[in-house]
């Protein structure tokens, strides 16, 4: 979009402070917002830099919050894509998924009983239930964990 002549800086930093008001963003967020709303580029980056600075914008905490939001239902790999999606960086990514790993079988087992519950009585049963678990994005040895484990 076309930068907005209209636009002042008293404004960027106004609908800034709005945005994060609501929810935690990531900078990617803000800038794609910020420059669809009229902004100009150089403008938005000189505000998210100061933002930056007084620790009011960080992609660190945003990805703290998103997992501990999503984690009950998504495995590392769809929680993952979703952070890349949204602008976090792969090492910022890697530092907060880390420290979930621990629980990720427990997590994948809730997600499988809450939707079936009982152990796959066939191949197909088995392989729908194992596709379901792809789709939520645990990984395939969580998943024979989770699904062999069913007494």
């Amino acid at each position: 979009m076309k930068p907005n002549s209209t636009t002042e800086p008293g404004d960027l930093r106004e609908r800034a402070l709005r945005l994060l008001a609501r929810r935690e963003h990531t900078r990617a967020e803000l800038v794609r917002k910020l420059a669809h709303a009229g902004f100009a580029r150089d403008d938005i980056a000189v505000l998210l830099d100061d933002f930056e600075a007084r620790n009011w914008l960080s992609d660190q905490r945003f990805a703290e919050s998103y997992v501990a939001d999503h984690r009950a239902r998504a495995g590392s790999v769809k929680l993952a894509y979703d952070l890349r999606q949204r602008g976090v960086a792969d090492a910022v990514i890697e530092a907060v998924l880390g420290d979930n790993r621990d629980s990720e079988i427990d997590r994948a087992r809730e997600v499988w009983n809450k939707k079936f519950g009982l152990a796959p009585a066939n191949a197909a049963e088995k392989a729908k239930q194992i596709r379901f678990l792809q789709s939520r994005g645990f990984t395939p040895e969580v998943i024979r964990w989770a699904i062999g484990g069913v007494d």
